[in-house]
């Protein structure tokens, strides 16, 4: 799931762009305990029910402030799980309330990625266990930097983070490669098509997320720079930068011109954390004083901080540092079906945000 590089994370606030914003009243409200490796949540919209993503294989929710007994899907006799393998991506249908239709994205037995169809009748509690169709399979070489995330953009279609194949420094250069889909964000027509590369120059995808038209990904780094960048429909076919760029910075003895390349939006050095944990944007209606705002953290530091940013720049940025401490472990944050905001943790604890009293 990320690169924790042998290093010990300085809790240091190192912001390295935008200006200062002023502290809103938030705080965290652990709703859940005693999840397995949670690595997503997140909803139909205007489901209330919240589904919580397990990376040993299971997809569990939340309701009316329990966890039901019965998983909604259970594929831990296919999914390969430990370390960055598992059960890492999940995506409703925009039309699911009708069809049923959902998406998951896993490493199978042998460590390869699968996106694979299922579907449930609208508003039940347990999916139907036998898959509809596979929509993507690719190759990993390597057991790490799989991405896994999935979800679906304004276009309609289906987004699919790629990470490199793993190894250091992508050693088979896969990240520009347009012959394979590893190091790419790719995206596909659910509804017949081939997977076509959107993106690349990608290394490890680790949480991104559409607010409107506008998608925020971040991207974890190899050992000095962890970034976000923010583009749209119209930034199909760019290039991101890796390898020959880490954030903004040149990587190892490779030729460092940055032209034509995507640059991020932020970028943290490792004296701050040492891998990012992409968020999302708030669009709840329960603390107005954050609409817009995109959360995100550190999972070595378990810092939080926020954004506003757009794909010209940060406009402000805040730490929570002093409101929410470290609080362990990050591995995703996600989001209901109302647009409130949660953060989870490796050690098995989902928080939502609230207003602080």
């Amino acid at each position: 799931m990320r690169d924790l590089c042998g290093i010990v994370v300085a809790l240091a606030l190192g912001l390295a762009t935008g200006a200062q914003a002023q502290q809103v009243p938030i705080a965290l409200e652990t709703v859940a305990e005693g999840l397995d490796q949670p690595v997503l949540a997140t909803a139909p919209a205007g489901d209330d029910r919240l589904f919580i993503v397990e990376q040993p294989g299971r997809i569990v929710i939340l309701a009316d402030g329990a966890l039901a007994a019965t998983p909604f899907l259970d594929l831990t006799d296919v999914v390969g799980a430990g370390g960055e393998r598992g059960l890492l991506g999940l995506a409703f249908h925009p039309d699911y309330a009708a069809n049923g239709r959902f998406f998951v994205n896993y490493t199978d037995l042998k460590g390869d990625t699968r996106v694979v169809e299922y579907g449930a009748r609208p508003g039940a509690d347990t999916a139907d266990p036998a898959p509809v169709r596979e929509l993507l399979f690719v190759d990993q070489p390597r057991a790490n930097h799989n991405g896994g995330w999935i979800e679906f953009g304004p276009d309609g279609q289906l987004y699919i983070g790629m990470g490199d194949g793993g190894g250091a420094g992508d050693p088979r250069n896969n990240a520009p490669n347009p012959r394979t889909l590893l190091g790419k964000m790719v995206r596909i027509d659910v509804d017949g098509g081939a997977p076509e590369i959107f993106l690349s120059g990608l290394r490890n995808p680790w949480r991104n997320a559409w607010d409107g038209d506008d998608l925020y990904i971040a991207d974890v780094g190899q050992s000095q720079w962890e970034e976000i960048n923010i583009v749209g429909l119209g930034d199909a076919g760019g290039n991101l930068g890796w390898r020959v760029l880490e954030g903004n910075v040149c990587f190892a003895e490779i030729n460092c011109d940055a032209t034509g390349y995507i640059a991020p939006v932020e970028a943290y050095s490792h004296d701050v954390g040492c891998s990012i944990t992409g968020g999302r944007v708030y669009r709840g209606e329960a603390i107005p004083a954050i609409d817009g705002l995109y959360f995100y953290a550190d999972y070595c530091a378990g810092l939080i901080w926020s954004l506003r940013g757009s794909r010209d720049g940060v406009a402000e940025m805040s730490s929570y540092a002093d409101a929410f401490g470290s609080i362990g472990q990050i591995s995703s944050f996600g989001a209901d079906g109302a647009g409130e905001l949660y953060v989870m943790t490796q050690d098995g604890v989902l928080r939502k945000f609230v207003p602080a009293s």
